[in-house]
């Protein structure tokens, strides 16, 4: 099975080596039909501790780091779409 990769906005970078990532995803409400947006924080793994509030974030599945974190992060949002193409 491939792994997930999300994109997100780094909201805390408070923990040693660890992130917390916001990812909103944007669902049609089933009643009223309109767009709304959800969000949920996820824990990823910062190894360098380069990734600061603010900053937008990819960030990949991966084995089991601690209790809640399960997330290792690629790199910054634009980078990595910009070195490909």
């Amino acid at each position: 099975m491939p792994k997930r990769i999300m994109q997100g906005v780094v909201v805390s970078d408070a923990a040693e080596k660890t992130i917390s990532v916001r990812v909103d995803r944007r669902v049609m409400h089933p009643i009223y039909k309109k767009f709304v947006t959800r969000s949920k924080k996820f824990l990823a793994h910062d190894e360098n501790n380069e990734f600061k509030a603010g900053d937008v974030v990819r960030i990949e599945e991966s084995r089991p780091l601690s209790k809640r974190k399960r997330w290792i992060v690629l790199g910054r949002a634009g980078e990595a779409d910009a070195s490909q193409g």
